[in-house]
């Protein structure tokens, strides 16, 4: 396998690229549209090897392994044009047939080696697989996959990667959410030698204990953080919404009633779980609880928790990983709730979040794994793409002046020195930016043709 270089992107790709960064340019300036052309065309030079078996294998930035959720997140700003640009399409599905490889050689692990080069994170954790780079059990880590595979599929009417192994993987990935939804039955269990307790589970590593909701468990949180409680509300929906997924391409690809029929009926178990247990009394502005819920009527007060145990823990606060609560437009657009979604949206952007920070240079999402103080490029872009176009517009050039003169989005930045950051080369970072900048050139160009049409 050899790592991709600008001479073997297709021309079509760069041309695509290139000519998606002139629109920025035209919509943001310069430099933006230098940015985002930097950025588009690193991921894909710098981050993807491909394989002589039609894959494609993706590396975060600065970390030699695939996550599910990173090397899905990655794709977002190249996704518009799978239509239109079949490289382009070529190469996510490639990227699609290695994570179906990855879950099917094992659903349960958040991060895969190139091969079985036996590199770990922590070589003493209990999984020694020479494959699985760490082991943690994130739900995002089926779901990211499954919604790269559909939208594919829904974008250029391909196929070809529904094979045996993907029906396999797909019902597999049905069977393992429905298991966690008892999570004492599962045989799963993550114990690393340390003294960060986010880096272990409870328990003789089988996490905190939880009760029954119908909503189904995990370990750990997109941060690769472990759940403080067990069901995590965002990544319960993120769920609910690839299940649904999961049905269409049963009945319309893989002619398999059974899974048709058990997908989503799985994905209303979720939602009615999280509907029950995750909607919960609105902190206070001083971040102090409210009710705990346990079936809140949905109405002005109350905010989905982003995580629950259903025996009474509740946490209310947000983290900048996707899926997050302020992503659920995005990640779980026909499951979520608007109306609670937008009170937990006023939540999430103010002080009654805990990891809501403002600075003099920025104010944002940040998150538990990394520095207080810290806001999150990635979340920065979710807020402004679930916000307005104006909210866009302002968080584009917020962006654009905070790269710590660096050229790239990092994990994490100062609030109030962009100098100060985590992760030189984040490549999430770098296309959640590029997503934000495309969206803006595409409203521009919009009201543009409006303007012209009056």
């Amino acid at each position: 396998m050899g790592a991709m270089t600008r001479t073997l992107l297709d021309p079509a790709i760069t041309t695509t690229l290139r000519e998606a960064a002139d629109r920025v340019r035209a919509a943001s300036g310069a430099r933006v549209g230098d940015l985002v052309e930097e950025a588009l065309l690193r991921t894909l030079t710098d981050t993807i090897t491909l394989g002589g078996d039609g894959t494609a294998f993706v590396i975060t930035g600065d970390i030699p392994a695939m996550w599910m959720r990173d090397s899905t997140t990655q794709l977002t700003p190249y996704l518009r044009f799978l239509g239109s640009c079949p490289p382009l399409a070529d190469l996510v599905a490639a990227v699609v047939r290695r994570q179906l490889a990855c879950l099917d050689h094992d659903p349960y692990a958040n991060a895969f080696n190139d091969g079985p080069t036996g590199a770990h994170y922590d070589p003493d954790d209990v999984c020694d697989d020479p494959h699985v780079w760490e082991q943690k059990y994130e739900i995002d880590s089926l779901a990211y996959p499954v919604t790269l595979a559909h939208t594919l599929w829904r974008a250029t009417g391909r196929t070809d990667i529904f094979d045996k192994r993907a029906h396999r993987v797909l019902r597999k990935i049905t069977r393992q959410l429905r298991v966690e939804q008892d999570h004492d039955t599962s045989a799963y269990r993550f114990q690393r030698e340390t003294d960060i307790p986010t880096e272990t589970l409870a328990r003789d590593g089988r996490g905190s204990a939880v009760g029954r909701t119908g909503m189904t468990w995990s370990g750990f949180r997109p941060s690769d953080d472990a759940c403080t409680y067990g069901y995590n509300i965002p990544a319960n929906l993120f769920a609910a919404q690839a299940l649904r997924a999961i049905g269409e391409i049963a009945t319309e690809v893989l002619d398999d009633a059974a899974l048709a029929a058990d997908a989503p009926a799985l994905s209303r178990e979720l939602v009615e779980g999280v509907e029950r247990f995750g909607v919960v009394e609105a902190p206070s502005a001083d971040g102090s609880a409210g009710a705990a819920g346990g079936g809140a009527t949905p109405g002005r007060g109350y905010v989905y928790a982003y995580e629950v145990d259903g025996l009474g823990g509740v946490l209310r606060m947000d983290d900048a990983n996707t899926p997050s609560l302020l992503s659920l437009p995005l990640v779980a657009p026909d499951v979520y709730d608007e109306a609670v979604w937008r009170e937990t949206r006023d939540f999430v952007l103010s002080p009654a979040n805990p990891y809501y920070f403002t600075g003099t240079a920025a104010s944002g999402v940040g998150s538990p794994h990394t520095a207080p103080g810290r806001v999150w490029p990635i979340a920065l872009a979710v807020e402004a793409l679930t916000g307005t176009p104006e909210d866009r517009v302002r968080v584009l050039d917020l962006l654009a002046r905070t790269d710590g003169g660096t050229r790239r989005m990092h994990e994490a930045f100062d609030a109030s020195d962009p100098t100060v950051f985590s992760r030189p080369w984040f490549s999430w970072a770098d296309s959640m930016f590029c997503e934000l900048a495309l969206v803006v050139a595409d409203e521009a160009a919009a009201d543009e043709t409006a303007a012209r049409e009056e």
